[in-house]
């Protein structure tokens, strides 16, 4: 990250800093460096500037950047952690701060934050401010209290924008700016300072093995019988974006949970397992092009005998290129002598019963993966070229896509296809079929003489490096290596042991690899050799960190990632002088090629449609929201056909106290606050023990999304939320909120008295309001229409009380009724009792003062008070008769 910015960069500083706006850059491109120069310009007392949407380990990262640069006004982070009587001085000393959204939120509504003294916001990750409400609701605040302050937003992903109706219109009209920054790779100021100092690449297009190829063509033949039987029973969903080519990407699931969820509760069970079977089959891809032979056998017969999935599959398990794939996927592990193939491949029910002499003539071929052999020619070339240079050594960097990946590469480099291959068999089939372990045993005696032999001839490098190494560590044989892993007891699909027990054996390496990330994965000292993921690091800039850090002269990309390239290029660019050779290993004519170029595409057609849009856009003047004329900063909207009642002061304006709504803390995650603030109603937030909004001093309002209405609903914690609401509120109500993309049914479509259980969702809300008469249940569609019901319900009644509303707590006192005549406990335990009930209980309580008076009364005083005499009856005979049976003894005999 260290350097000035280059040309294209500072150029892309220099326009935003000039205007408010949002900049769109390809991914890659050092978004973040941009970023950091912002907080860089801002690191001051004199500024106070606002940064939102970063995760805590990118906070990190920016914090350790401007330290090393010698900033001396660090940037803060302002959490729960920070007391709200501290927060205020903490804005008031300036500098970039880190604010978690919600209690910016909170504090922008209390004006416990200056808002007049804020110089601006900065916006990362700009594309989610749509869907995450908070963010758009912060700048609509600071806008409506600050018309002087910048709003910066920052995104790298433009195929964010490409779906959806005017979406960059919509962000920008969120974010409050009105010019569009677009940096694509193939811009011109780009492509000149990129392509003046490029890196030499070498790409090797590796070629799949024949079986590979075969059960690649397998995957995907049954993977196109899959989306025909989606597109047969659902013909409704577009065909373009459902094609073979759209689910090798990594959106797939994203947009088939865009056409589906709308209609889910309504899909067939194939539907749904068809749909399943697609994420299956994509995993199958991913693990035949990623890991060695052995582990995709493995999930593959996890797939066969997982009688679940076996059970619920679309039926692709049945068809023959599935049978093929199978066999193929054997035949890279171990084959069966000609005799037997006949068998192998011929009906499945009696391959399970051969006995166990013919098992034992199982030959184990463990096909090594092609892309070792080519890093095994790359890792030999930059040897050999580092031996010959004047220089020294140049330092190399092999990036893989996760962290198994790299564990089996670094195990790889270390002892061998072999060893790998046979540690791995030996952990996962070997362990669960007795006679692949009987196989295993037989290959084990017959080979174990020649082992040294063998292990050498595939692994050259390795050999190499263990010379290199052998000052620091004594090498073992391979039959060592053998002998100790059998007694190995390692995790399923050889992934976590390995993993352990290789950092264990290379541990007093790797703690002088003085390097700031952890998930590298140290493999030489001389010359400096480091494997490290792409992906799936808790810390997104760990990888940035290695590269400067190790300043590799050779990266190996093993698998690939157009982010990373991007990197690569601008790391060059920063460093003119120095070499950087880049390896490209990539699988040619495979799905792993076709998911490169498919990304790449997308991207590039994302910005020609952003292009294209910013051409024909219209962006009213007053967008920024610098006077009042923006109407998306007006609140308290009335409709063009609002009438005015004339009889009060002849239709003149009547000055309105401005309405309040009382907001527990925690609902700042929904969108609902935001809406009503919209409405002109004042929002109050404080920790509400009882309920979730308060509109009047007696209605209370308890928010419930559909899922949190089944969950709270199992789990009974509705029941004590609804007992609160009802003593404390006269109007208690609950309101369930779903989404109108979203259709719901609580009950199937078939006959309702099958749903009758007390299990069902239905029958539960049904007991709900049976048990609570008063409780008052809303349904709405969405938030804009739970905004619109608020404001009506609030119209003509009094305002609430923050203070009061959180007084009410579970010991405080009752707010119902008669509320000076009774106390809950007691209360409780009459309505429980036989004959007594919600409409004649409060005679009940107005003729005996307490439970003990209640007894005493007589059965025919009873049936006068309440009105009935059978109820009478039930409630004096439960009060006076003598039970025959202890009720200990009754339980018991109803366990036992």
């Amino acid at each position: 990250m260290a350097g000035p910015l280059l040309e294209f960069e500072t150029e892309m500083f220099l326009s935003l800093f000039g205007c408010d706006g949002l900049m769109v850059a390809a991914e890659g491109m050092g978004i973040d460096r941009i970023l950091l120069q912002f907080m860089r310009v801002y690191s001051e007392q004199d500024s106070l500037v606002l940064l939102l949407n970063t995760t805590p380990p990118e906070q990190e990262y920016f914090t350790e950047q401007l330290r090393v640069e010698g900033v001396t006004h660090l940037p803060r982070t302002v959490t729960s952690d920070v007391q709200s009587t501290e927060r205020y001085n903490v804005y008031t000393e300036g500098g970039v701060l880190f604010v978690t959204s919600r209690i910016l939120v909170v504090d922008f509504l209390t004006d416990r934050i200056p808002a007049h003294l804020v110089s601006g916001i900065l916006v990362y990750r700009a594309h989610k401010i749509i869907e995450s409400c908070q963010e758009a609701f912060i700048l609509r605040l600071f806008r409506q209290k600050n018309k002087t302050g910048f709003i910066k937003a920052f995104t790298d992903k433009a195929t964010a924008f490409a779906s959806g109706f005017c979406q960059v219109e919509r962000v920008m009209r969120s974010l409050f700016v009105k010019k569009l920054y677009l940096w694509p790779r193939f811009q011109a100021s780009v492509n000149t300072a990129l392509d003046r100092h490029k890196p030499e690449v070498v790409e090797l297009h590796v070629s799949l093995t024949p079986t590979m190829r075969a059960i690649q063509s397998s995957i995907l033949d049954i993977m196109s019988a899959c989306l025909k039987e989606l597109k047969r029973y659902n013909p409704t969903l577009e065909a373009e974006d459902l094609s073979l080519e759209n689910t090798l990407g990594n959106a797939f699931e994203k947009t088939i949970r865009h056409y589906l969820d709308p209609l889910w509760h309504q899909l067939g069970a194939k539907t749904k397992a068809l749909v399943q079977d697609l994420k299956v089959l994509r995993v199958l891809l991913l693990y035949l092009t990623q890991y060695d032979c052995v582990t995709f056998l493995n999930l593959l017969e996890s797939l066969r005998s997982s009688q679940k999935i076996f059970g619920s599959n679309g039926g692709w398990l049945f068809l023959d290129s599935s049978t093929s794939m199978f066999v193929n996927a054997r035949s890279r592990v171990y084959r069966i002598p000609e005799r037997k193939k006949k068998l192998k491949v011929g009906a499945e029910a009696e391959k399970q019963k051969p006995s166990s002499a013919s098992e034992v003539k199982r030959e184990l071929v463990l096909e090594k993966s092609p892309k070792w052999a080519a890093l095994t020619e790359v890792l030999q070339e930059i040897e050999r070229e580092n031996k010959s240079s004047q220089h020294e050594p140049g330092h190399v960097l092999i990036c893989a896509s996760d962290d198994r990946t790299c564990a089996q590469l670094q195990q790889y480099i270390r002892h061998g296809s072999d060893w790998l291959l046979n540690r791995l068999y030996a952990r996962t089939i070997a362990k669960r079929d007795t006679a692949a372990a009987a196989a295993f045993d037989l290959d084990l005696q017959k080979k174990g003489k020649d082992w040294s032999k063998k292990g050498t001839k595939g692994k050259e490098p390795a050999q190499k490096k263990k010379a290199t190494k052998s000052k620091s560590r004594p090498s073992l044989t391979l039959t060592q290596m053998v002998g100790k892993q059998e007694a190995d007891e390692a995790a399923e699909m050889g992934s976590s042991g390995d993993e352990d027990e290789l950092m264990e054996e290379g541990e007093e390496e790797l703690l002088k690899l003085d390097l700031s990330s952890d998930a590298y994965y140290g493999v030489l000292k001389e010359p400096l050799t480091v494997i490290h993921p792409l992906k799936g690091c808790t810390d997104p800039h760990s990888l940035t960190r290695v590269l400067h850090e190790v300043e590799p002269s050779f990266v190996v990309l093993y698998d690939t990632e157009i982010s990373f390239v991007r990197q690569l290029e601008i790391y060059k660019a920063s460093r003119p002088g120095k070499p950087l050779r880049v390896y490209f290993l990539i699988y040619g004519g495979s799905t792993e090629e076709q998911k490169y170029l498919t990304a790449l595409s997308k991207e590039k057609k994302a910005f020609e449609h952003l292009i294209r849009e910013k051409a024909t856009m219209v962006i009213p003047e007053e967008r920024e929201g610098r006077e009042d004329t923006n109407l998306d900063l007006a609140r308290n909207l009335e409709p063009a056909n609002a009438t005015t009642n004339t009889r009060k002061a002849g239709g003149q304006d009547q000055p309105k106290e401005p309405s309040r709504v009382i907001v527990d803390m925690r609902e700042f995650r929904s969108e609902l606050p935001s809406l009503l603030h919209r409405r002109g109603l004042d929002i109050e937030p404080v920790t509400l023990e009882v309920g979730d909004y308060i509109l009047t001093p007696e209605t209370c309002v308890e928010r419930k999304s559909v899922s949190d209405l089944i969950g709270s609903l199992q789990n009974g914690r509705l029941y004590t939320q609804c007992l609160s609401m009802t003593r404390y509120y006269r109007k208690p109500v609950l309101l369930i909120e779903f989404d109108p993309a979203k259709p719901f049914s609580l009950t199937a479509r078939t006959d309702f008295r099958h749903e009758i259980s007390s299990n069902d969702i239905s029958s539960k809300l049904t007991l709900l309001t049976l048990h609570f008469p008063r409780l008052r249940i809303l349904w709405c569609p969405s938030p804009h229409a739970t905004a619109e019901l608020f404001v009506e319900l609030k119209q003509g009644r009094l305002e609430p009380d923050a203070a009061a509303a959180q007084a009410v707590t579970a010991e405080s006192d009752i707010v119902a009724e008669s509320a000076d005549l009774y106390n809950p406990g007691p209360y409780d335990f009459l309505l429980k009792m036989p004959g007594v009930n919600t409409k004649n209980y409060r005679a009940l309580i107005r003729n005996a003062d307490s439970l003990a008076d209640l007894a005493k009364l007589s059965q025919d005083k009873l049936a006068e008070i309440l009105g009935n005499a059978n109820n009478a009856k039930l409630l004096y005979e439960f009060l006076h008769n003598v039970a025959d049976v202890p009720a200990p003894v009754q339980k018991s005999k109803k366990t036992s």
